[in-house]
């Protein structure tokens, strides 16, 4: 009888409580939920055309402003390159002659973000608020 007490007693201290371990995956596990709520990816809402073959040339679109910018990050405007720091300047002057056109900002594909931010916050200062960006791929 007492053989079987002892083995009864060493397969009870063989046994693992889990509980411990099973609070520390709950706290883990809140832990991860709590800070990935509060992560929030920085964006650029942009809205490009999808088909730019069908759109007339900017040339031809009296109103706007037409601000290009090759895959080097250089501006041009009116077929002239211009500093970044004149680019307000410029397109205050442009929007004074024709108040209703906006500003036309023709990217190339590696050209920059920053560089188009860039002309949109100048174009806002300048009080143009209809800053559209066109694609180019050459």
């Amino acid at each position: 009888m007492s053989r079987r007490k002892h083995k009864q007693s060493a397969e009870d201290k063989a046994e693992i409580d889990l509980t411990p371990m099973l609070d520390v995956v709950f706290i883990m596990l809140i832990f991860f939920i709590v800070t990935a709520s509060f992560i929030k990816e920085k964006s650029l809402d942009v809205n490009v055309p999808e088909n730019t073959d069908n759109l007339p040339p900017p040339e031809t679109e009296s109103k706007s402003i037409l601000v290009q910018i090759n895959a080097n990050d250089e501006i041009f405007i009116d077929q002239r390159r211009v500093d970044i720091r004149s680019v307000r300047s410029l397109i205050a002057q442009k929007s004074a002659e024709s108040p209703e056109g906006g500003v036309v900002v023709m990217a190339h594909e590696h050209a920059s973000t920053s560089s188009y931010v860039a002309i949109a916050d100048a174009a806002r200062e300048a009080k143009v608020y209809n800053v559209s960006l066109i694609p180019r791929k050459k």
